[in-house]
């Protein structure tokens, strides 16, 4: 495992709802071209960057959101990523084979694919009619996925959860059991009809996670007005131990470039030894169905 790892937050801004996919793959193209020139090795986007945040409605035709792998204008993306000498993770709307996914695909400096999270823990949440209560129907849109795994790149291993994900604790101490030094989450978090309530909240789960694991936590988050969303922004990178190393705009698209040293990892654990006084035994009811 290398010693140090630059890694890069593109926090990207809203998309039109008639926006085309390829215009939006234009975009994140300069996002790439800004991170490579500051170094990074891994730039990360939000969750679904290219679309709008299409979960916010009922709608019928989301179809024209969802991507397959081997589709033309993700190839584009995979290959700028290439020429760039860059590895990225990926958050799309995914379509494969007959299921469609909220997934994030990991693609080294090569523009092979080494993997692909599907979001496994998917939300509703009900609308209101106060300003941006517009509620949450990815049940109706994504199939979850089935897995927790933990992928490898530059010589770095990691998990990825997506957004809602990060809220169950036990999903990230999985990855890091399973040797994640860094979680990345690509997130749309919009302040809803709580502005003053869900900005106070964004920090919390983040540090909360990274602390009680021992890593890095890396938090991408959309930016701005869309539709009757405003996402936050904030885009994050937290220490091992929960300390915030660097924060993004909460108005403008942004580009955080960060160096993280793994050894951080290891002194954290040391210091918080989780590990060592861990009761498994007791925790049997967390496995079984409620």
């Amino acid at each position: 495992m290398q010693s140090k790892i630059r890694v890069a937050c593109a926090q990207t801004g809203s998309v039109g709802d008639g926006e085309d996919i390829g215009a939006s793959v234009e975009r994140a193209k300069t996002f790439i071209d800004r991170c490579a020139e500051q170094g990074a090795e891994i730039v990360v986007f939000p969750e679904l960057f290219l679309t709008p945040f299409f979960a916010n409605r009922l709608r019928t035709d989301t179809g024209r959101f969802f991507l397959e792998l081997i589709d033309a204008r993700f190839r584009a993306l995979c290959a700028h990523c290439r020429m760039r000498g860059v590895a990225a993770i990926l958050p799309i709307a995914e379509k494969h084979r007959a299921a469609y996914y909220n997934s994030a695909v990991v693609v080294d400096e090569r523009a092979e694919v080494r993997g692909v999270y599907r979001k496994t823990h998917i939300p509703a949440y009900f609308p209101n009619d106060k300003p941006g209560g517009t509620g949450s129907y990815e049940k109706f849109y994504f199939t979850p996925g089935d897995m927790l795994k933990t992928f490898e790149l530059r010589g770095v291993t990691f998990g990825i959860q997506i957004c809602n994900d990060r809220l169950y604790p036990e999903a990230s101490r999985v990855l890091t059991m399973a040797g994640a030094h860094i979680i990345f989450m690509p997130i749309s978090y919009s302040t809803y009809s709580r502005p003053a309530e869900r900005a106070s909240l964004w920090e919390v789960p983040l540090r909360a996670r990274a602390f009680e694991n021992g890593v890095y936590v890396v938090a991408v988050n959309r930016v701005g007005v869309e539709g009757e969303r405003r996402h936050l922004g904030r885009s994050m990178v937290v220490a091992p131990d929960g300390m915030i190393l660097k924060e993004a705009s909460a108005e403008d698209e942004d580009v955080l470039v960060v160096d993280l040293d793994l050894a951080a990892v290891e002194e954290a654990r040391l210091n918080f030894p989780w590990w060592r006084d861990r009761r498994p035994q007791l925790y049997q009811p967390l496995a079984e169905p409620q």
